[in-house]
């Protein structure tokens, strides 16, 4: 899917889309979720995040995107896979769907295999001539960069499903989103504010079950 010509076929992951979708965070997630609202300080310091999530984003080499790209939506048919829900692709990171497959919402698998997946595909990726980085750790950075761009997102998501659709059985996959966020954030400097956000919701936060 990624090696097919789409510039002109599809739209933009551009920089309102990429915002829109993070806001669902502050906007589902802490609001409603948790019931919180942010400070001054504590929102100056989500937009310095967002701002520098957007700027990788963007700068990722950009290839068909599915947008939606993980093990429900990926069905065992001849041949394989059969690929659902792919009406709202998009032209945008290379790294994105890569992210969403491998930091499943509903499956997760321990890091050394999703390591071992994604230098299996960067090889692979490089061979057919993909615009991905020549250095691993580049790519891997942009991949773990795009997955906190995804992560926000998902829980924002996740929190509107709950809370508008009354769809609650998605509040139990909220742990495991937030493992992969939290995981991401602990190795690069530049989450320190967003680590420290999370952080100050964790120990704020009513019981929300309770609160529901």
């Amino acid at each position: 899917m990624q090696r097919v010509p789409c510039e002109d076929e599809l739209p933009a992951y551009d920089e309102a889309l990429l915002r829109r979708e993070l806001m669902l965070f502050p906007d589902w997630y802490v609001a409603h979720h948790l019931q919180r609202k942010l400070g001054p300080a504590e929102r100056a310091s989500l937009d310095t995040v967002f701002d520098a999530l957007v700027a990788n984003n963007l700068a990722q080499p950009r290839v068909f995107v599915h947008r939606d790209y993980h093990s429900r939506n990926l069905m065992a048919a001849t041949p394989n896979p059969g690929v659902l829900d792919f009406q709202d692709a998009v032209y945008g990171p290379i790294t994105y769907d890569l992210v969403s497959l491998l930091r499943d919402a509903y499956v997760e698998w321990d890091e050394e295999r999703e390591l071992d997946w994604a230098i299996r595909y960067w090889e692979r990726a490089r061979k057919v001539h993909l615009p991905v980085s020549a250095d691993f750790a580049a790519f891997w950075r942009d991949y773990e960069w795009m997955g906190v761009q995804r992560q926000l997102k998902v829980l924002g998501i996740f929190a509107r499903l709950d809370a508008r659709d009354g769809k609650a059985a998605y509040v139990d996959d909220m742990p495991r989103v937030m493992r992969y966020l939290r995981r991401a954030c602990a190795r690069y400097p530049e989450f320190d504010r967003l680590s420290a956000l999370l952080d100050a919701l964790e120990n704020r936060a009513p019981d929300v079950a309770h609160a529901r």
